[in-house]
């Protein structure tokens, strides 16, 4: 007979709606899931409907849709717009949004005015942040104010210049800075951390030592879960991809292949036709 005080588990890829609680529960069952960027409404879209579980609107806009070199230039008032088309389009996924270099380093509570407008504004479920262990109290406030909380820890890169570049976080002995981040983060009240660009065997020790799920992007195969941009792993940017990179289309070449096409067309009357006049 069944207990009627103990609810049954429901794997995770069966959750009608993701939310916290629901990936916390798949690291103790020792499930993974899968997170990938989306940044407007046909990829969130599509995603959701793959069985994408959570979706990142990251300051990864700032490259990949707005085109700056880099993460830093992008504003929490662009993300805004982007945060809300993702959270209308999907109904099962969970929508994270970052908080953007200059929204919240200032003060515990600029990161709480921040994070409130990505939830009413933006309409976003939980919030990123990068972190050390130094930004804990901005975490924990952001925490108190009622809006779950996402630490993004190893490489993080509105810090590339003071990190020197695009360079792994953690190695030798460094790895015990990170490991000490990932603790201080969840004793704020994170209730997952993002790992980037570290070596595995750190990201194996925070999976084990943490009691909250774990992502990663570039740091091995032992989290809970992992994340890529998705224009990265559906090969729609030019140019050699990072090592932690996996395509698994080539959407960069069907895109040109059907322009390439159209514009043919067009300029030998081959389009449109008949069959497309009224």
């Amino acid at each position: 007979m069944t207990n009627p005080g103990i609810s049954k588990h429901v794997p995770l890829s069966e959750v009608k709606r993701v939310r916290v609680g629901h990936l916390q529960e798949a690291k103790r069952n020792g499930e993974r899931f899968v997170m990938l960027t989306a940044y407007e409404q046909y990829s969130a879209e599509i995603f959701d409907e793959a069985g994408i579980d959570v979706l990142l609107v990251g300051d990864s806009a700032s490259n990949n849709v707005f085109g700056y070199q880099n993460m830093i230039p992008v504003t929490l008032d662009q993300l805004l717009p982007l945060c809300a088309a993702v959270t209308r389009s999907v109904t099962r996924a969970m929508v994270v949004a970052d908080l953007p270099f200059g929204s919240f380093e200032v003060s515990p509570t600029q990161a709480v005015e921040s994070s409130i407008r990505l939830m009413k504004e933006g309409m976003a479920h939980a919030v990123k942040i990068e972190s050390t262990k130094d930004f804990a109290p901005h975490v924990a406030a952001i925490t108190r104010a009622g809006i779950p909380v996402m630490a993004h820890i190893g490489f993080t890169a509105q810090r590339e210049h003071l990190l020197g570049g695009y360079r792994v976080q953690g190695r030798g002995s460094d790895g015990k800075r990170i490991v000490d981040d990932a603790l201080a983060l969840e004793e704020a009240g994170a209730f997952c951390l993002l790992m980037e660009m570290i070596p595995a065997e750190v990201a194996a020790e925070i999976e084990r030592t943490v009691s909250i799920p774990t992502i990663g992007i570039g740091a091995g195969s032992s989290t809970t879960g992992q994340v890529l941009v998705w224009q990265d792993m559906a090969g729609l940017r030019g140019g050699k991809p990072f090592k932690f990179v996996k395509q698994y289309a080539d959407i960069r070449g069907t895109l040109s292949s059907a322009a390439e096409a159209f514009a043919t067309e067009v300029r030998e009357g081959k389009f449109p036709t008949i069959d497309h006049e009224f």
